[in-house]
């Protein structure tokens, strides 16, 4: 079929996610034709190394015939089985147990779904059993951290903490609370880490008073914060804020749906340091986007505390889809591939990048250059000293991206003047070192915009 009758196709017909329908409708979708490692290629012809994963998460790269081969033999043997009934089949509970294994601490049992959105709002019923289970149900409030994200489901769309996914929807509901972020670029206490901290452990403390530390379920919080931002906290910020959780006795559920199977380095970011939350939230990574599957980490305390008192009764939480044995079977696949040599050369090619990205530091529009592994960040201003965000009239996100696109890099454009990325980790020195030089040409020819000239004339 010829792209312009796609175009019109897709106009016509497809609802896209997270998008203004008629903004989409009036500028028409560019397709995607077929990809290899970091390389995508549109229906046009053109390549353009994949900056971004796909959306955080084909993080082994793309065309890799032995995860091809993997759910075409699942599919052939066993399409479907339910976990339902007691059912279940052998690519999922190898895949639960492989994952556990790996699992910080005592995070030894999984429940799998489809995706992080579906993940977080697990995470909540469970909770909430929880609670009751312990004689505790007045525990029904629930804080996150400004700038969050936690999926677009109906519930964990109020624990994200962007407008956008409150906006029209009667979110965030009443028992959802928020800290500020530690956004160290624009934390009103300075760029200093043990202020930074100190000022998050006390925003902590003081809601959990608010609400009555008796009342408060758990904390949420992302080990780098992604739609944010991409927005890194200082090191030991995760460990004090996991302290205070304890000590108030708090449950502290990591969402590392965006950090997991290397994208930090390790295969889960809470080992950056040694934490062990209460319950851990997984997608993207773990299939690396080759088919949708999501989990919850669940850890010993949390397990028994629901088994017991649930008994000989069925504790009401599933889905269709839940353990999907060709999603498990592609994850088994996809985890050889890490633990192959993958997470070596995500370490090796995120310190290249990281070090890249770090050499833009000195241009007019760079004011911001933070990550960690192959998750980083660049964030554009006119102004370094008064960190002025570029104009709105530039239409940032768009302007942005099409220009990322028009020189062969997809890139995360977010609406401040943010450049995210999250290259899979099979790039090459060379990919790594393009991705830099394609930002650094997108940024020049942005410095020559006539809203960015006169913002710097001014």
């Amino acid at each position: 079929m010829l792209t312009n009758s796609l175009v019109e196709l897709d106009r016509r017909h497809l609802i896209h996610p997270v998008s203004s329908f008629h903004g989409h409708e009036a500028r028409g979708v560019r397709v995607l034709k077929s990809a290899h490692g970091a390389t995508v290629t549109d229906s046009e012809g053109r390549d353009l190394i994949d900056g971004f994963a796909g959306l955080w998460c084909v993080n082994a790269g793309y065309g890799h015939e032995t995860v091809v081969e993997a759910a075409a033999t699942q599919m052939r043997d066993l399409s479907y089985a339910t976990g339902y009934f007691d059912l279940g089949a052998e690519a999922p509970i190898r895949l639960a147990a492989d994952l556990a294994e790996r699992s910080p601490g005592d995070l030894d049992h999984v429940y799998f779904c489809l995706g992080g959105s579906d993940a977080v709002d697990s995470t909540i019923r469970f909770i909430r059993y929880y609670w009751h289970a312990k004689g505790e149900p007045s525990r029904d409030q629930f804080i996150s951290v400004e700038q969050g994200y936690h999926g677009s489901a109906s519930a964990g769309a109020g624990l994200t903490a962007l407008p956008v996914f409150h906006d029209g929807f009667g979110l965030p509901h009443d028992w959802q609370h928020k800290i500020p972020s530690h956004y160290a670029y624009r934390n009103p206490v300075g760029c200093d880490d043990a202020a930074i901290i100190a000022a998050s452990v006390s925003a902590l403390r003081a809601k959990a008073e608010e609400l009555g530390p008796e009342r408060v379920a758990a904390f949420y919080v992302e080990p780098i914060q992604g739609s944010g931002g991409v927005l890194v906290p200082p090191t030991g910020w995760m460990k004090a804020m996991r302290e205070v959780c304890t000590e108030l006795d708090i449950l502290f559920i990591a969402d590392e749906v965006i950090t997991a199977f290397g994208r930090t380095g390790p295969l889960f970011a809470c080992e950056d340091e040694g934490i062990v939350p209460d319950l851990m939230t997984v997608a993207k990574g773990l299939t690396s986007g080759y088919v949708p599957m999501g989990a919850v980490f669940m850890r010993e305390h949390v397990y028994q505390t629901l088994a017991e008192s649930a008994g000989k009764k069925a504790i009401g939480h599933g889905f269709t889809y839940s353990a999907h044995p060709v999603s498990a079977a592609v994850a088994l696949q996809v985890l050889k591939l890490y633990e192959g040599g993958l997470l070596e050369n995500g370490r090796r090619q995120g310190a290249r990048l990281q070090a890249g990205l770090a050499g833009l530091a000195d241009h007019p529009l760079v004011g911001d250059v933070r990550g960690r592994g192959m998750l980083a960040a660049i964030e554009l201003v006119t102004d370094k000293e008064k960190k002025t965000t570029l104009p709105a009239s530039l239409d940032p996100a768009n302007r942005l991206f099409d220009r990322a696109w028009e020189n062969g890099l997809i890139v995360r454009s977010f609406a401040q003047g943010i450049f995210g990325y999250a290259p899979p980790l099979c790039c090459t020195d060379g990919e790594i070192d393009e991705i830099v030089a394609r930002t650094r040409k997108v940024l020049d020819l942005t410095l020559e915009d006539p809203e960015i000239r006169e913002v710097l004339r001014a």
